[in-house]
């Protein structure tokens, strides 16, 4: 066994020393990673896949530490294109990662159209030794496919040496290496006004004004309730289960939910959830969609999401 274990070393280190010798080395120039431009591309790539995963209760803090082994681009894969690659998933040893990576990438690769002839940007080997650029590259392309309408800092370049080995030696340049175009901020992020959310706009003004909305948000909603004989006095709480959000729907829209499509009375926490789930898809099937607004965001009572669904609800229906 341990001759076993030598022979399967010794085999490694001597590819790894000749894939490096015909490899070009890209390396991000130390003083370019202080560029804040970007520690925000980054900050938003890391703000990015929290949000996408936070269903699954996984929080990531690095992008070259928490990526490597597979795991969170196994999940992000799974949620953004509804794809499971069967894998395992804890890879703990080195080549289980690597194997894991292999298949996830390559399932990736396709859903991402990249052709043969595309110049590659990463790659196992690359992802899987926590190579930063690589892992941006892949990330950017992963938004732009997936999530197109997400923001990302524009025109973020990084300076980057390149070095090739070979037998007569060692060369080396300094190239421009471009993250992300003018294109990354698409056409809201040019128009600022535009770009935030109202309700995120709305909570940075005084106390006083939020709740002057917030009350003409539940006196709309207590209009369209009452024939139900319901009244909600507490906005931020009486939503989380979904019940009355999926009712209020149903009033405004002009349609009957079944009572076996949902949970007249829930009980626990998966059925409140289902609840909510269902809610978001029939606003998202009409039209309204709300931006950055997980079904777990309503049952936990965060403010800003409630708000968000029936600020959607009531722009639509105020008028009526």
């Amino acid at each position: 066994m341990e001759a076993d274990i030598f022979e399967y070393h010794k085999e490694e280190d001597t590819v790894d020393i000749k894939s490096f010798q015909e490899e070009k080395q890209k390396l991000i120039q130390p003083t370019a990673l202080k560029d804040p431009k970007l520690a925000k591309l980054k900050e938003a790539l890391v703000n990015w896949i929290n949000s996408t995963l936070k269903p699954e209760h996984i929080v990531v803090q690095s992008l070259e530490e928490d990526l490597y082994d597979g795991l969170v681009l196994h999940h992000m894969l799974s949620r953004l294109a509804g794809v499971d690659v069967p894998v395992e998933e804890m890879a703990l040893t080195s080549p289980a990662q690597i194997r894991k990576l292999g298949l996830v990438l390559e399932e990736l690769d396709q859903r991402l159209g990249l052709q043969e002839d595309s110049p590659i940007k990463w790659n196992v080997k690359l992802i899987h030794n926590k190579d930063l650029l690589a892992t941006i590259h892949l990330l950017v392309a992963m938004v732009r496919s997936f999530q197109p309408d997400l923001d990302l800092p524009p025109n973020v370049n990084v300076e980057v040496i390149i070095m090739e080995v070979s037998k007569s030696g060692i060369k080396s340049d300094v190239q421009t290496e471009v993250l992300t175009d003018e294109r990354e901020a698409g056409p809201e992020s040019l128009m600022k006004c535009e770009r935030e959310d109202p309700i995120d706009k709305l909570l940075k003004l005084e106390a006083h004004k939020v709740n002057t909305v917030k009350k003409a948000i539940l006196y709309f909603v207590n209009q369209n309730m009452q024939t139900l004989g319901l009244q909600v006095a507490n906005m931020d709480k009486q939503f989380a289960d979904g019940v009355i959000l999926l009712l209020l729907i149903g009033q405004l829209e002009g349609f009957f939910i079944p009572l076996c499509d949902f949970n007249l009375t829930p009980v626990n926490h998966s059925e409140m959830v289902h609840n909510v789930t269902l809610a978001l898809d029939l606003l998202n099937n009409l039209g309204l969609k709300v931006s950055s607004v997980d079904p777990q965001d309503i049952v936990s009572q965060d403010v800003t999401a409630t708000l968000k669904v029936l600020y959607a609800l009531f722009k639509k229906h105020k008028g009526k």
